[in-house]
């Protein structure tokens, strides 16, 4: 068996509810463990509003279970009643036994779901920014994670290698220059087409008196 590496600081976490706990001494299948488990990240980390799944969504690779250990351990999961299983026109989901997903299970029984909705439960992409700390400035630290967290909410994910790539050609490899480039952008636009051809050259327009505090530190 190979030896895990360790959780770091730039991924993301899935909430587990606290009653799945007082569970895991009844569940003594590991289909249904591993599927109920999946079932939670997944659902945590599906864009829209729509929390369903359908069996092919629980993938075969990251579960290490064939296709009949899957429908095995979804099925004891809805017997314990921690997953709900709705059809509707030969269309079945299963959908988390929560508060949001009794009500995605009303809605979907009811035709209220479009198929374009049915089909968006791919896992969300999130943006490269804690990566591109690390490979550009340094370890992260939980108050820089929650600094980076926040930039995601308020920057386009596009912006965030450039800005790093602009700080990495001045020298300059500190969050708080990058975070000003940011800032600038929001504040005063962003010529998408000019930056794209050479973010580098372009990096001199960013050594003026509005970043001058930050071009000396580390």
């Amino acid at each position: 068996m190979d030896t895990f590496p360790g959780f770091t600081s730039s991924e993301t976490f899935t909430q587990v509810p606290d009653s799945f706990i007082q569970l895991l001494k009844e569940i003594d299948d590991i289909a249904e463990l591993k599927v109920t488990l999946f079932a939670l990240w997944r659902v945590e980390h599906i864009e829209g509003h729509f929390r369903g799944l359908r069996e092919s969504d629980f993938e075969v690779e990251a579960l290490g279970l064939d296709g009949g250990e899957i429908r095995l351990g979804l099925g004891k999961a809805v017997q314990r009643g921690t997953l709900l299983r709705r059809e509707r026109e030969a269309d079945v989901v299963y959908f988390l036994n929560s508060p949001r997903g009794r009500l995605s299970a009303e809605a979907f029984e009811k035709g209220q779901w479009r198929e374009s909705a049915l089909g968006s439960s791919t896992p969300m992409r999130k943006s490269n920014v804690f990566k591109l700390y690390e490979e550009n400035i340094g370890a992260l630290t939980p108050l820089l994670s929650d600094m980076l967290r926040e930039a995601e909410k308020n920057y386009p994910a596009a912006w965030f290698e450039e800005a790093f790539e602009i700080a990495v050609s001045r020298n300059i490899r500190n969050w708080k220059y990058v975070e000003a480039i940011l800032a600038r952008w929001k504040e005063k636009g962003k010529d998408e087409r000019k930056d794209q051809q050479n973010p580098v050259k372009d990096a001199d327009r960013y050594t003026d008196s509005e970043f001058s505090e930050f071009l000396n530190r580390d």
